[in-house]
């Protein structure tokens, strides 16, 4: 009977490290191929003008690409929410975000189309009860803002609404979040 309780519970370990860990996944980003520098229009969308470059695809210096992580992410007005983590859903932290008196101060909106948002609020579990969770610019791609935090001590979702509307508060502010 010990036997038998050794081998479930060592089973049990097992899946947890490879839920936790990743050991089970398809790909890593050193199996997958080197992706080429494509800009892609998207339907609706204007397209994003490359920065200047030069010789060797060096950008030029003096010359800013045409906006900044802290221009885009103080003048974004419509999130969408994507999360990637079982235990936070997206309408949780769509909810938190809204309930937040920054949200409406800064007159943000939630989007469920991801083509009409300017900003794309991601959220995943990294590690036991850690949470990573960027914002990107739908336009450029780029990462204007992000965090990492823990699920003790609150709630996931009204830490990463907390947090990333602190940013947007300073962005707007003129400093840097």
């Amino acid at each position: 009977m010990k036997n038998l309780l050794k081998v479930i519970f060592l089973v049990q370990l097992f899946i947890v490290c490879v839920v936790t860990f990743g050991l089970l996944a398809k790909s890593t980003e050193a199996q997958s191929p080197p992706k080429e520098n494509i800009r892609v229009q998207l339907e609706g969308k204007s397209p994003v003008a490359a920065p200047p470059t030069g010789e060797g695809g060096r950008l030029i210096k003096g010359v800013t690409p045409p906006q900044g992580p802290l221009a885009s992410l103080s003048s974004a007005k419509l999130i969408y929410v994507r999360s990637s983590s079982l235990l936070v859903g997206k309408s949780v932290v769509e909810e938190k975000l809204t309930k937040r008196p920054e949200f409406q101060r800064l007159g943000l909106m939630i989007t469920r189309d991801i083509n009409e948002a300017d900003l794309v609020l991601e959220l995943r579990h990294d590690l036991f009860t850690m949470y990573v969770y960027t914002a990107v610019d739908q336009k450029t791609s780029v990462v204007v803002a992000g965090g990492k935090l823990s699920s003790l001590g609150g709630t996931v979702a009204g830490k990463v609404a907390k947090r990333f509307l602190k940013q947007m508060v300073k962005a707007r502010a003129g400093l840097s979040p």
